[in-house]
């Protein structure tokens, strides 16, 4: 501590110190774009773009890893880069040396730490928070509270091998010493949902484990594919409800969240607290709120689909995975539900997945059937998009009204505002239950996950939706609010 310096002078020099972890996020991924001799030169601008940051910060700044720098600064200098809303992101972003696909950076920052070691730990779970998202942000974490700059890019595919890899392998440790493994998904489960599920306990019985899907709420097409794996008999007693999966739940039971990453979406937060041990496997960017217990996440916002996530492992796995039929069309419905028709967020491994599905026997037709709607959801869609309402020039708002299934017929209505001219995103809001769904879509420039966060929900920069808890038409005047805001 020093001679001459109190405990309490000693706590304050604390409070006003501030840790940044700075993280390029997809440095491999840029380097294979660049021409080996062009390579060190971009290495070069990088780093100097951040020494420059640091020295008008007066910061202590240390490069640990090629793509990883450690900064120590004044909490009071922070000011400087709010103000500036980060710019460091933007030049890091404009570097050019033939690199085919922009740099991006992530900013990890703890402050308000009594000690050096709680500050770090904020500025690990800042920057970990950060990269769930997406990358290309900045987040200030000051106790429990999270601040938030940029977010606004797309996220980078990865064509990375090894992530899938080792989460298989620490996938099937947590397997081999469960007793049993329940499986659950988000509320009013979808197709990715389900068949992501579906994925999870075929790995499951390679491992001779007992597996449960908790299936409550969902669109009418989940009812009618549960109805039809039902009378298979290796699925007669795999889907089960919240109470029943409840009693199955002990201290040896692994507990498998696919398609959600917060509390609040999960079908059954009773059994989220009961599992001896968790797991989240989830494509959709972190929210602050998130599953922070799991002792193993797989969060990957730039894939596809949780389908594809699972694709992805089940072709690592030693001995392979023989899906039948109806698994493999449903893991392909999942993974075309999540894309709109493979025209939105598809990357190399989609594909990848979708011809590892083929293989395995899933086919289109088939997958059409599946996704076939109601004749009442259909007219209700056709409705929401005939009554849109063309906010500042750019936003396209409407609802959705005696729908059978509101939350898919409402995404659907969101999906076709978009195709009219001079729509950079769309908004559409159905009753559900005593409070209000919205369905977000971008065509990229606008960020509607930035937007249904501030509504209490989540999702991707160009597919987000949120649950309000007020009646239609507050929720319509929030959304408005919002949107003037921007």
């Amino acid at each position: 501590m020093g001679e001459g310096c109190s405990p309490k002078a000693f706590f304050n020099k604390m409070e006003n110190i501030a840790i940044m972890l700075l993280f390029v996020d997809n440095f491999d991924e840029v380097m294979d774009t660049v021409e080996e001799i062009r390579r060190p030169v971009m290495v070069a601008l990088i780093d100097r773009k951040i020494n420059i940051m640091a020295r008008d910060m007066d910061a202590v700044l240390r490069k640990f890893e090629k793509d990883k720098f450690l900064m120590v600064l004044a909490k009071d200098k922070l000011d400087a880069l709010k103000d500036k809303d980060f710019e460091i992101l933007t030049q890091i972003r404009e570097i050019e040396m033939g690199n085919s696909m922009p740099v991006t950076l992530s900013l990890g920052i703890g402050i308000g730490g009594e000690t050096l070691a709680r500050t770090m730990a904020y500025a690990q779970a800042a920057i970990d928070l950060a990269l769930g998202r997406g990358g290309d942000q900045a987040l200030i974490k000051d106790g429990d509270k999270f601040i938030f700059f940029g977010g606004g890019s797309p996220e980078t595919p990865s064509n990375e091998r090894v992530t899938a890899r080792i989460k298989l392998y620490a996938l099937d440790e947590l397997m081999e010493v469960a007793a049993n493994i329940i499986v659950m998904g988000h509320h009013h489960m979808d197709e990715d949902c389900l068949g992501a599920a579906v994925g999870i306990s075929k790995l499951a019985a390679q491992k001779g484990r007992e597996c449960f899907i908790v299936v409550g709420t969902g669109v009418q097409s989940i009812k009618r594919i549960c109805e039809a794996f039902i009378r298979d008999a290796e699925y007669e007693n795999v889907f089960i409800g919240g109470e029943k999966a409840l009693d199955l739940c002990g201290e040896d039971t692994l507990v498998i969240i696919v398609d959600a990453n917060r509390p609040s979406m999960v079908e059954s937060k009773e059994l989220l607290n009961a599992a001896g041990k968790l797991v989240v496997i989830d494509h959709h960017r972190l929210s602050s709120d998130f599953i922070s217990n799991a002792a193993l996440t797989y969060q990957e916002p730039s894939a596809s689909s949780t389908c594809e996530l699972v694709c992805e492992m089940m072709k690592h796995v030693k001995e392979p995975v023989r899906l039948k039929q109806p698994e493999a069309d449903l893991m392909l419905a999942g993974i075309t539900v999540d894309t709109k028709n493979f025209t939105q967020k598809t990357g190399a491994k989609t594909f990848e997945a979708a011809a590892f599905l083929r293989r395995n026997g899933a086919d289109g037709i088939r997958v059409k059937t599946y996704l076939q709607e109601m004749l009442c959801d259909v007219i209700a869609m056709a409705r929401s998009v005939a009554n849109v309402d063309i906010q500042n020039g750019r936003f396209a708002v409407s609802e959705c009204h005696a729908a059978e299934n509101p939350i898919q017929t409402a995404a659907r209505a969101a999906d076709e505002l978009l195709s009219i001219a001079g729509a950079q995103a769309s908004f559409v809001l159905a009753p559900l239950n005593s409070g209000t769904y919205i369905s977000a879509r971008s065509l990229g420039k606008i960020n509607v996950q930035l937007i249904m966060e501030k509504l209490g929900g989540g999702g991707h920069q160009t597919m987000a939706a949120a649950k309000v808890e007020t009646d239609l038409q507050t929720s319509r005047v929030k959304l408005i609010n919002e949107l003037n805001e921007l």
